[in-house]
Parts: structure tokens; C-alpha cells; sequence
């Protein structure tokens, strides 16, 4: 494809945003497609909950070329998040190419291309495009579970919402608060209601490890998620040197520094006095997400301001002459004003027809991407942001350069028997190691840097050596990629790739 074709973005957060900066920037035509009124994705005004922040600080989530404000805390908050956005929008002047309150309704494959229904305040219009690149998130369609009497309840004043669509603190002042789910979401949300409800209870099917910012002094999360020494103690589907040692050999080293982390976020997070402790191995901390602890969240839980309903979930929900009521599977009941479910996100192109998404995904509904970003059977469509992780910037930023990269044909590609080989063989490897809990094969977290690694290899782009080595101690930055916007990788005769590292055979054995 050369640069006078024109490009479709489906989405304008943060995977939507680099794609169309990147391939305009190449020269490519592009027009980015969002259905709400703003920038942002999951930082959108239409969509963020009390108490959403980042989950790592500003030194390490932003663009390569574009540092977060000065004035921002170490920590920013949803609005922050969302004007940074706005302000990425500004500096690299994609005002021009958004279509803001405008939706994709139908995406149909012909012979030049995509032809598009889009929805606006005017109506449904068609547009084409030569190429589709799907950034709409995995985590845009919220997943709502079927509770028994949830009509019931609504009939006698109960309100029933998922998270996303909770956007106002003031909404639970004085009243009594049931928040469905203990991910990121439910914890964030219930402390940021707990000052102001009557109650609040947080319903929880299965606890999850959790991990504070700071763990203990000169040592805080993203070291263990961010440094390529914390992100080998989880196990990749290859192995480089050292992975391989602290996998065999240097097993008993990898499982002490689990085991002390283990402890150390047990006390800081108070869950023996508080009857919290999960019952799964620590490990499993970082799976389709990774479980960092709600500042101030156990804090509430200690004081009584919370109550977690632990391994149950709701039967019931109904209307009594008091009010609303919700009745659990262990026989609890509450009051329930407010019913709050963070419950997750479906991972869904609903716009696209039955016949592609069928080539998409497999049985499970698992997205069979190469690369996280190319259907190896759909032509003219790739993806952006499917390689979600704890740096998603710059995950999405790397994404994007290799895809204007294969536009121009500049990616040697393996052939689609092989790519498809190597699709099975990471759901398969997904599977075992978080027992389906990867977000239909979306996301990346705990492997930001093997990821981007990966795809920086396709470009034959180097970082420097010193680079590589402080990234084993200190938590990546961004900037040290900003030189990836000069390369120019080489078209048609391609150098010989790097040997990739050696497979890991017997990864299912070790889950």
C-alpha cells in the first residue's frame, strides 16, 4: 500500500490516537471514527468512574515524543488522563482528522477496500477507506451479568449501572452502594464512594492479589511490571538466557522473591487482619491485568466504611417495602439503593459482518491477530490497542509504527500457515498460564517489553545496549523509543532478523 491511500480509524483513545499520528505522519490520508463526543477512549468524559487514575506514574505513561505535564502529579486521575489526550491531539495537529460523535455502524470488505456506514447527528452516511485499523478497545462494550430480579429491583427505585457508566460521586451520597467485581475498577470506585454513601459492599466471586504502589522503600511497583529483571519472573512462551535459568536452575530465586513479595503486600495491605488473602498463587497478580492495590481502599475496608462479601456473588436482587434489596449466594442480604457492576469489558467488533469476525476470532472468541495486530485471512485491516498492557502508550505506539511499517511493506511477514501456527501456539500458551483470564487474547500484561521487543525486531530497530541493560533495574521510559518516529525500515530486501529466542517446550508443565 503506498501512503496516497486512505485510512479508516476506528477509535480515538489512546491506540487510535498514535495510529492516526504515526501513519499521517507517513503520509497517509486519515480519518479517526469515535462515537463519543471527546478524546480519550476509556479516559472519556462519557465513560470514567469516580476514583480512575493511572495505574503507573507519569514518567512512564506517555507517548515516546510527548512527556506528561510538569504540573501533573506523580499518580494522574481520569480528567488529567483525558486532557493529556486532548492536548497530544493539539501538538500533533490531528484536530483535522477526528470524527467525534460519529460512529461505525457497519465496516463491509469489497475489492478496494472497506465501505463504512457511519452514524453522526445527521444520520447514517457512507464513506470507504483502502484500509481499516480497528482501535475501538478492549474494554468498550461493558459485559453486565444477568442477575435474577434485576427488573424487580429497578421497579422499587433501585438503580443498576456498570462502572462505566457511574460518573458522578454524588450520585451515592447517603445511600446504600453494591459494587459487583474486585478488579481494578471495583476497588477504585468503592473507595471513592465510601466517603460519601450510607454503605458500601463490594461483592467479590473469587479475591485477587494485589500490590501496592510502594511495596517497600526504593522499591515500588513498576519495578516489578516495568524492568525487564521483574517482568522474567513471570514465564513467556520463549525464553531468553536468563529467563531460562530463573525458570530452571534459578527457580528457588524466582519463587523467594514471590514469596517475599507476597508478604510484604499481605502486611501493607492488612488482608490477614482483614480476612483477605486470596487463595491463589501470587503469581497470578499479573493476568489480563495486573492487580495493584486502591490507595486507601483496605484502609475503608479496616474502618468499617467497607464490607467485601468474599467468594459469593449475587442470587437475588428484589424491591421489599423498606427498598431495594440485593441477596447473596452465601444468604447475606443488603439494602441497595445503588448496584454497581464492574464486571468487565466484552471484546467485540460488533460493526464488522458475521463472515469477517468469524475469520477474526477462534470458538472461544479469542482475536487470532499476529502480532496482536494483523488478521492473517482479512485483508487491508489491522488493529491497534489489542496489545493492551501496563504501559499502553507506548505498547500502542510501537503498534503503530510497525503497521504504517507493513503498509509500506516493510515488514517481512512469515507465511500464513506460519502466522497462523504462531497465533495457536500464544492463545495456547495464554490459556494455560492465566486459565483463560487474557481478555480473549488482547491483552499483554505482564509482557509490555517482550511485546514491544518483538515488534521493534520486525523493524530491525535497536535499542542502544546501555538502554537494554538499565531496563533490567529501572522501569522503562518512553523517550528512550522516541528515535523509532526517524527509522526508516528498509522495503523490499530485508536483512536477516534477529534469532529469536529458544521456544519454551514445556511451559504447560509449570501451570
Amino acid at each position: 500500500m503506498t501512503s496516497g491511500n486512505r485510512i479508516a480509524i476506528v477509535g480515538a483513545g489512546i491506540a487510535g490516537l498514535a495510529s492516526a499520528k504515526v501513519l499521517s505522519r507517513e503520509g497517509f490520508p486519515v480519518e479517526v471514527f469515535d462515537r463519543a463526543p471527546d478524546v480519550g477512549g476509556v479516559w472519556s468524559a462519557t465513560r470514567r468512574y469516580p476514583g480512575l487514575r493511572t495505574q503507573n506514574s507519569r514518567n512512564s505513561y506517555h507517548f515516546s515524543d510527548f512527556p506528561m505535564p510538569e504540573d501533573y502529579p506523580r499518580v494522574p486521575d481520569g480528567a488529567q488522563m483525558q486532557a493529556y489526550l486532548e492536548r497530544y491531539v493539539q501538538q500533533f495537529g490531528l484536530r483535522a482528522n477526528l470524527r467525534l460523535n460519529t460512529e461505525v455502524v457497519a465496516a463491509d470488505p469489497v475489492d478496494s477496500g472497506w465501505l463504512l456506514e457511519v452514524r453522526d447527528e445527521t444520520g447514517i452516511h457512507r464513506t470507504s477507506c483502502d484500509h481499516l485499523v480497528i482501535a475501538n478497545g478492549v474494554f468498550s462494550e461493558p459485559a453486565m451479568p444477568d442477575i435474577r430480579g434485576a427488573d424487580k429491583f429497578q421497579a422499587a427505585g433501585g438503580y443498576l449501572c456498570h462502572s462505566s457508566e457511574f460518573q458522578d460521586v454524588e450520585w451515592a451520597r447517603g445511600r446504600n452502594v453494591v459494587i459487583v467485581g474486585y478488579g481494578q475498577s471495583a476497588c477504585d470506585l468503592a473507595e471513592a464512594v465510601s466517603h460519601v454513601a450510607a454503605s458500601t459492599t463490594v461483592v467479590a466471586r473469587r479475591l485477587l492479589w494485589k500490590l501496592p504502589r510502594k511495596v517497600a522503600p526504593g522499591f515500588d511497583y513498576e519495578r516489578l511490571v516495568l524492568t525487564r529483571l521483574g517482568e522474567a519472573h513471570f514465564r513467556y512462551h520463549t525464553l531468553g538466557w536468563f529467563e531460562r535459568f530463573l525458570h530452571g536452575r534459578g527457580v528457588s530465586f524466582r519463587d523467594s522473591n514471590f514469596d517475599l513479595l507476597r508478604e510484604l503486600a499481605t502486611k501493607k495491605t492488612l488482608l490477614r487482619e482483614l480476612d483477605l488473602v486470596p487463595d491463589t498463587r501470587f503469581e497470578e497478580i499479573a493476568q489480563s491485568t495486573f492487580g495493584l492495590a486502591t490507595e486507601g481502599f483496605y484502609e475503608q475496608v479496616r474502618d468499617g466504611r467497607i464490607y467485601v462479601a468474599r467468594d459469593t456473588s449475587i442470587a437475588e436482587m428484589y424491591g421489599t417495602p423498606q427498598g431495594p434489596v440485593v441477596r447473596l449466594e452465601s444468604g447475606d442480604q443488603f439494602a441497595a439503593d445503588i448496584v454497581v457492576c464492574a464486571t468487565g469489558f466484552q471484546q467485540r467488533v460488533p460493526f464488522l459482518t458475521p463472515y469477517v469476525q468469524r475469520q477474526l476470532a477462534d470458538e472461544a472468541g479469542n482475536f487470532r491477530l499476529y502480532r496482536h495486530i494483523l488478521p492473517v485471512t482479512v485483508p487491508n485491516l489491522t488493529f491497534a490497542g489489542y496489545n493492551s498492557s501496563t504501559v499502553a502508550t507506548l505498547n500502542a505506539e510501537v503498534a503503530a509504527h510497525w503497521t504504517a511499517a507493513h503498509l509500506k511493506g516493510a515488514v517481512r511477514l512469515p507465511a500464513p500457515e506460519d502466522m497462523a501456527a504462531q497465533v495457536d501456539e500464544r492463545l495456547r500458551w495464554m490459556d494455560a498460564g492465566t486459565a483463560g483470564h487474557h481478555a480473549h487474547g488482547t491483552t499483554i500484561t505482564p509482557f509490555a517489553l517482550h511485546n514491544i521487543d518483538e515488534l521493534l525486531a520486525d523493524l530491525h530497530f535497536r535499542l542502544p545496549l546501555r538502554t537494554r541493560l538499565s531496563q533490567w533495574l529501572r522501569p522503562v521510559r518512553p523517550t528512550a523509543y522516541r528515535g523509532l518516529a526517524d527509522h526508516k525500515p528498509s522495503q523490499g530486501k530485508h536483512p536477516r532478523p534477529p534469532r529469536p529466542a529458544q521456544p519454551d517446550r514445556h511451559h504447560a508443565d509449570h501451570h
